[in-house]
């Protein structure tokens, strides 16, 4: 049974089948059959209709040259494309290494600006290829982040992509993420949040790594890490994170899970007897300062204390840092 592979009408390719070849060794012996002349033949140029609508059997060289030679064309085409490619990219590596500064290791890339960061670490995802690893604080994320993160994540998935995401705990009461998450899971990721505080972490098939720059007030530059052990250990720091992770299943929007609220409030009060503002540990747990208050103030009647430093007094002798729930 004929084959044929229509890649571009001029191109395609057919394969010469059995009953082909069966049907040219009888017309080369002047007795075609009487059945329909099989497509792969006069798609080889094997067999050619006459103008009275006969057909005559051509020598295999004969039929061949012309599509040979134009085969050879293309190919001597897309070999020329493929060097100028490769010249242009490596004109263009040429001078991206050029563009690092002097104290700037080849390895190690500053991104600066929003929208370059974007960018950058878009096309990284694009281009990921086996696993993406991805840990990202500050609880609860925009909808229209979530909702572009999702187009590119599931399409990463859908190319086999292992993809596996840390929050923390707080976006277990956030709808937008709960929802993207489950989107996420169904498709095949994985999803777990962490108690503990934690930097943004994004890792493309173990080869390039995004982190914030900590030198940057304004956190508006990443670093690209290209370098195989500062790749390695920080794919090192994602997998201890993961295992301490607790998987991210589905739980009523409106109240987190009593051992969660728990591990929420030690990670609260832990940053409270530290001398954090609750400005500031809302800021690191991603979550709002009245959530952090209310903490403050369940532990306040729990303990009895006046005053702040009474609260982180009482706490310290009470062990309650120090225990953990069952």
């Amino acid at each position: 049974m004929c084959t044929t592979t229509d890649n571009e009408a001029e191109d395609r390719d057919a394969v010469l089948c059995d009953e082909g070849l069966r049907y040219y060794s009888d017309a080369l012996r002047g007795r075609p059959p009487a059945t329909e002349c099989p497509s792969c033949l006069l798609d080889l140029g094997l067999v050619q209709r006459l103008p009275d609508g006969s057909l005559a059997a051509i020598p295999p060289r004969l039929a061949a040259g012309a599509r040979l030679d134009h085969l050879e064309h293309v190919i001597e085409e897309r070999r020329t494309a493929l060097a100028t490619l490769r010249a242009s990219i490596n004109r263009a590596q040429d001078v991206y290494l050029e563009s690092y500064g002097k104290g700037e290791s080849h390895l190690i890339r500053a991104v600066r600006g929003q929208e370059a960061i974007s960018a950058t670490l878009s096309a990284a995802v694009h281009a990921c290829q086996q696993e993406l690893l991805t840990a990202q604080p500050g609880g609860g994320r925009p909808q229209e982040l979530l909702d572009k993160a999702l187009e590119s994540d599931l399409e990463a998935i859908g190319r086999g992509v292992l993809q596996r995401t840390i929050y923390q705990h707080t976006i277990r009461t956030h709808q937008p993420t709960l929802t993207y998450a489950e989107r996420i899971s169904q498709a095949g990721g994985e999803v777990r949040t962490l108690d503990e505080v934690f930097d943004r972490l994004i890792v493309c098939d173990r080869k390039i790594a995004f982190i914030p720059d900590p030198g940057s007030e304004r956190r508006d530059t990443a670093l690209a890490v290209e370098h195989p052990g500062v790749v390695r250990y920080l794919v090192g720091l994602f997998d201890h994170a993961w295992q301490r992770a607790q998987p991210l299943r589905k739980f009523p929007s409106s109240r987190l899970p009593p051992l969660l609220t728990d591990e929420v409030r030690r990670t609260i009060l832990r940053h409270m007897v530290n001398g954090h503002t609750d400005e500031a540990i809302a800021s690191r747990l991603g979550m709002s300062p009245r959530s952090v208050s209310n903490h403050m103030r369940w532990a306040a009647e729990l303990f009895g204390s006046r005053s702040r430093a009474q609260l982180a007094y009482l706490i310290g002798k009470s062990g309650f840092l120090d225990s953990v729930p069952d």
